[in-house]
């Protein structure tokens, strides 16, 4: 049996192990994917892109979106997957090509994205109930770009519907799609409840291309567990690695104790920087609100103190209230007892 750590073959594309970064709707731009990369990620997802907005030449869209760094194709390697979303062939065709122009290495499509304002355009999860449209929009991404395309769906629009396991094999046998990243789950329960695996695994055994995982992995051992239930070629974390990349390493058996309090703070004031690479000062004071509460809680901070952090409105301040002793226990107190 292939192990987590094994390389595989998407397409034409090496990916160097079998533990991948999901895309992060307004989260997965590229210094998360780096981040990812750091800690072990073999293959890296954009967050959902607009097809629309690339084909019409969004200035933000085209440069922070489909912004790759060099350095996420250093240390441990692996290809960059941008994803877009939309429901016209035509304009798909168009926004493939300007990804692949960027510098992408594949084209992830979304066809499972449960949200009504991205649903109601025809594309996400609705696609789920198009097939023939589903079809063309994915030809049209392999036709514009020259790229290995994959698709992420999910089960079906409803509870116990099998739309996604009938598009799926659709979209490998007639429109040659590279391989399937799977959510079982619904779109209507969106997170809730447990991923069916034993659906997973039914799609794993009958379709001819590979079959990402995703859904329900928290913790290394449950993304290991699903993995082995399933028999999916790779796994894919998502919201559990929010805040949290050690996750990456520990999934892949590299490290197997908890981050400690001076190597979250590290990780928090590296995030830091690279918001501000991205954005500059003032964006990124804004942008980095969400993410705040992903690493506070291992850093011991008080409620009060994260609600001042959410009020921030400079990086400055937030470096200050990170800083406070009277806020965040400082590393050497929290390990003396003090």
């Amino acid at each position: 049996m292939a192990a987590l750590t094994d390389s595989w073959m998407l397409g034409p594309v090496r990916i160097p192990n079998r533990v991948a970064l999901a895309p992060l709707a307004g989260i997965g731009n590229w210094f998360v994917r780096l981040q990812a990369r750091r800690f072990g990620a073999g293959l890296v997802f954009s967050e959902m892109v607009s097809s629309h907005a690339v084909h019409y030449r969004n200035q933000r869209t085209c440069t922070e979106l489909l912004r790759i760094h060099p350095d996420e194709r250093l240390g441990v390697g692996g290809p960059v997957a941008i994803q877009l979303f939309g429901s016209d062939p035509d304009v798909m065709r168009s926004a493939a090509a300007a990804v692949a122009a960027a510098g992408a290495d594949l084209i992830d499509l979304n066809m499972g994205c449960p949200v009504p304002k991205v649903c109601k355009t025809g594309a996400g999860a609705a696609l789920l109930g198009d097939p023939d449209r589903a079809l063309a929009v994915a030809r049209a991404a392999g036709e514009g770009s020259g790229l290995p395309v994959t698709v992420k769906l999910r089960s079906g629009r409803r509870p116990g519907s099998r739309e996604g396991l009938d598009l799926a094999r659709l979209l490998v046998d007639e429109a040659g799609v590279a391989a399937i990243a799977f959510h079982p789950r619904s779109a209507a329960v969106h997170h809730a409840g447990r991923p069916d695996y034993e659906l997973a695994a039914e799609l794993v055994r009958t379709l001819d291309a590979p079959v990402i995982l995703s859904g329900g992995m928290r913790s290394a051992q449950a993304a290991r567990d699903a993995w082995e239930q399933t028999g999916a070629a790779a796994v894919m974390l998502a919201r559990g690695a929010l805040g949290n990349p050690w996750l990456f390493e520990q999934t892949l058996g590299r490290r197997e104790e908890e981050p400690t309090r001076a190597e979250v703070a590290a990780e928090l004031d590296w995030v830091i920087d690279r918001a501000v690479e991205h954005l500059g000062e003032d964006r990124a004071a804004r942008y980095l609100r969400k993410f705040y509460p992903w690493y506070i809680g291992r850093l011991g901070v008080s409620p009060g103190g994260a609600e001042t952090l959410a009020r921030c409105a400079s990086v400055g301040e937030a470096r200050a209230v990170l800083g406070d002793p009277e806020i965040v226990v400082p590393v050497e107190r929290a390990a003396s007892g003090g």
